[in-house]
């Protein structure tokens, strides 16, 4: 089992950052990749950014490109999400996945462990 905690949320004006932490515990060692999904009220769980521990590279959603900036700490199995320049659009329980592919994905079905969720709000 893999267990992940995200922290660094909490209430913004547009226009302002946060920056995002999640670490990992546990069977770390079988987690090959790492990403980033936020769920909007109402709407379905989204892909924001993903990163590969095997230098399968990085990904990003189309709403967040040039915005959100995702990176790790491999040695510490911890990832970051910088997000900058956010909108009220950004306001979402933002989670951390853990993913056994080598490469990110960004389907939900692609990830086997996830964090319990962290929110954001941005305010107009």
């Amino acid at each position: 089992q893999v267990q992940l905690v995200e922290s660094g949320g909490g209430l913004v004006q547009a226009g302002g950052s946060l920056r995002l932490s999640c670490g990992a515990s546990g069977r770390t060692f079988s987690m090959y990749s790492m990403g980033w999904f936020r769920q909007p009220p109402g709407k379905e769980r989204e892909f924001v950014a993903g990163i590969s521990w095997m230098g399968g590279g990085i990904g990003y959603g189309d709403s967040v490109k040039g915005r959100f900036t995702i990176s790790g700490d491999n040695a510490k199995n911890t990832v970051y999400l910088q997000m900058n320049s956010l909108k009220a659009e950004d306001t979402a329980v933002y989670y951390c996945a853990a993913s056994r592919m080598g490469i990110p994905r960004t389907s939900v079905g692609d990830y086997d462990y996830w964090g319990q969720g962290i929110q954001v709000t941005v305010s107009s």
